[in-house]
């Protein structure tokens, strides 16, 4: 399984980016979807997660600026990111917990993206 994120860039404050994040290879079904962020130094946090019936999760600092959406039919995730602002420089990862098809049986694991640069400066 393989997942490969993309969008991130040089935006200005305020500004708006889109991540996407494709995941391929022998999957059965996507339980959950989400990105997480690292900025230098810190540790790796969740930002959002979506789950296959719908609902999702925002860490508190999104505070109405992001919005997660997914299609669990064709394994593709996004994150639209409004108003951004210099702290939410860093580096997103894309995460899903998949159930996964290797031989003949049937194996749930999370699996990561390789992380897409977001830079939030004037």
């Amino acid at each position: 399984v393989q997942l490969q994120a993309s969008g991130g860039g040089l935006v200005q404050p305020g500004g708006s980016l889109r991540l996407s994040c494709a995941a391929s290879g022998r999957i059965f079904s996507i339980l959950t979807m989400g990105w997480y962020r690292q900025a230098p130094g810190n540790q790796r946090e969740s930002v959002a997660s979506i789950a296959s019936g719908g609902v999702t999760y925002y860490a508190d600092f999104v505070s109405g600026r992001f919005t997660i959406s997914g299609d669990f039919d064709v394994n593709t995730l996004y994150l639209e990111m409004n108003s951004l602002k210099p702290d939410d420089s860093a580096v997103y990862y894309c995460n899903i917990n998949a159930t996964y098809i290797k031989g003949e049986g049937f194996y749930t694991a999370p699996f990561w993206g390789q992380g897409t640069l977001v830079t939030v400066s004037s």
